[in-house]
């Protein structure tokens, strides 16, 4: 089973029912059947801060992944944690799903190329 952890700290209203449908439907189709994830709505200035602090730059953005176990192995009887994807829906606006698709596939070790776009595409409809 596939244990979702959301949290809407970014003062807006968000789908949080869809975004975990999205996920668990994302992460099936993956082969990745458990596991926990964690998906945070986020405000611009605490993305800013996130990308500033993760990746150098000092500017807010629509989506970061931060893997953990990712589909790596995982020792016996440890739940596999698939790591975080956080959003701005300031920066996104109403269409979050392909960001949120996007950050998924990278915690699974995608990296930009056409596989990766061509699992947006079909995820974020």
């Amino acid at each position: 089973m596939i244990s979702v952890e959301i949290e809407n700290r970014s003062g807006v209203e968000v789908d949080e029912p869809g975004a975990i449908e999205l996920a668990g439907r994302l992460l099936r189709a993956e082969g990745i059947d458990e596991g926990e994830l964690g998906i945070a709505f986020v405000a611009e200035d605490e993305m800013r801060v996130l990308k500033r602090d993760h990746l150098g730059i000092d500017e807010a953005t629509d989506v970061l992944s931060f893997p953990i176990d990712g589909r790596d192995d995982v020792l016996e009887g440890v739940p596999r944690a698939l790591g975080d994807v956080v959003l701005c829906p300031q920066v996104v606006g109403a269409d979050w799903r392909w960001p949120l698709a996007h950050g998924l596939l990278h915690l699974l070790g995608y990296d930009h190329g056409q596989a990766m776009a061509d699992r947006e595409r079909e995820f974020s409809q």
